[in-house]
């Protein structure tokens, strides 16, 4: 199928984008700029894009992240440390964030000629962000169905949406995806801090799956701690 791509630089979307090149065709990325504090992502992004030699697009939605309050990614909230099984990290929840950049991609798949729009969403995420669980899945994709009716016909794939980081991690190293060239962190900083929930997420995520991690942390211990305390 000929698939679009959501892609915001970090390792899930980097690791769907390579897995896509590889079983499918691949027409492009898109990412979106919402005033994201770690918008340093989109350069790793466009990176994925020149590296698998397809078209990258950029949506600037900034104007509407600005009316998407109350989130430590996108307002002057401190981004909180720990396991995304903690309460406090219901602060980086940015609200309907994956409902409206979806509507906007099936606009642009749509427009293309595309067969699929493809999302990086995936069970580790279904803690705190209800647009990543299968129910948000499953009804977007029914209301796609309604809103291109006799228009086109657009398949939502989220193939990690039942697995855990780990197994995308497994499936990014068989697709050869260079995890170095990603960025997750939410705080943006000039390495990865080890600390946020995502670099927590992502330094247990590489030792379930006993792969080495390349990821140069500002702490590259914290997340154990995190981990022990977000378990009890």
């Amino acid at each position: 199928m000929k698939t679009i791509v959501i892609c915001s630089g970090g390792l899930d979307s980097v690791s769907l984008a390579h897995k896509v090149a590889a079983e499918d065709q691949l027409l492009g990325l898109l990412s979106f700029d919402y005033g994201q504090r770690h918008r340093k992502e989109l350069d790793f992004a466009a990176a994925c894009a020149r590296r698998l030699n397809v078209p990258h697009q950029i949506i600037d939605i900034r104007a509407i992240g600005q009316g998407l309050t109350g989130s430590a990614l996108t307002d002057a909230i401190a981004v909180p440390d720990g396991h995304y099984a903690e309460e406090t990290m219901r602060i980086t929840v940015v609200p309907n964030r994956n409902a409206i950049m979806l509507a906007i991609a099936f606009g642009i798949a749509a427009a293309r000629g595309a067969d699929a729009v493809a999302t990086a969403v995936h069970g580790g995420d279904h803690f705190i962000y209800p647009d990543c669980r299968p129910g948000f899945i499953d009804a977007f994709q029914t209301m796609q169905r309604h809103a291109l009716d006799g228009h086109a016909d657009i398949t939502l794939l989220a193939p990690y949406v039942h697995v855990a980081k780990s197994a995308i991690v497994a499936d990014g190293a068989r697709h050869g995806t260079p995890f170095e060239q990603t960025w997750s962190c939410y705080k943006g900083g000039e390495v990865h801090c080890g600390r946020c929930g995502t670099c927590v997420e992502r330094r247990e995520a590489f030792d379930l799956a006993g792969i080495a991690d390349p990821t140069v942390y500002a702490d590259a211990d914290y997340w154990r701690e995190a981990v022990r305390r977000g378990a009890v």
